[in-house]
């Protein structure tokens, strides 16, 4: 690796590791076909006085119907500004063999100013889901200019942590031994 993947790579890991997953979901994506994350993303600084943002939106991913030579790198819709930045999230998800073939997709709602600071505006939004009994919604953190990392961690960590699940059900219905 030369001297500007390293840097690009430390940019993407500094960037991750900003982000947070306040309010995780526990069930696995599905093994065959679409698995929808919803989430709520609260955008805004640690600074308790300065007003937060929220959007909700969703994650579709999709798994291939046929699995080809064309089909065998993951795919990021709708989450970067550029392609530089989908180049280096490419490069470092192709490395784990769980991304795959997958299909990410994402659409995000308009954005709404709140005057709340990022932990109040969290607070309310758990309650609101408390209430409800949504078991099934994220709510994730970042700074500003940080939201599609939050998303985009949010799905990965999704992925990594449903693979298990996933290959016990392929076992079960004998496509593994």
């Amino acid at each position: 690796m030369d001297y500007d993947d390293s840097e690009h790579e430390q940019r993407f890991r500094n960037a991750w590791e900003a982000v947070e997953i306040v309010r995780p979901v526990e069930y696995s994506l599905f093994t065959f076909g679409d698995s929808v994350l919803d989430y709520y993303l609260v955008c805004g600084d640690q600074n308790e006085k300065t007003p937060a943002s929220i959007s909700k939106g969703e994650v579709c991913i999709k798994r291939p119907m046929i699995i080809t030579a064309d089909s065998d790198q993951p795919e990021f819709e709708n989450f970067f500004e550029n392609r530089e930045e989908e180049g280096v999230v490419q490069f470092l998800m192709a490395r784990t063999a769980r991304f795959s073939n997958l299909r990410f997709v994402h659409q995000s709602g308009s954005k709404r100013m709140v005057s709340d600071s990022l932990s109040a505006a969290v607070e309310k939004l758990n309650r609101q889901l408390d209430s409800e009994e949504e078991d099934r919604v994220a709510i994730l953190t970042a700074p500003p200019d940080l939201g599609n990392v939050a998303v985009l961690r949010y799905a990965a960590e999704r992925v990594w942590q449903s693979g298990p699940d996933n290959v016990q059900e392929l076992r079960e219905r004998g496509y593994l031994p």
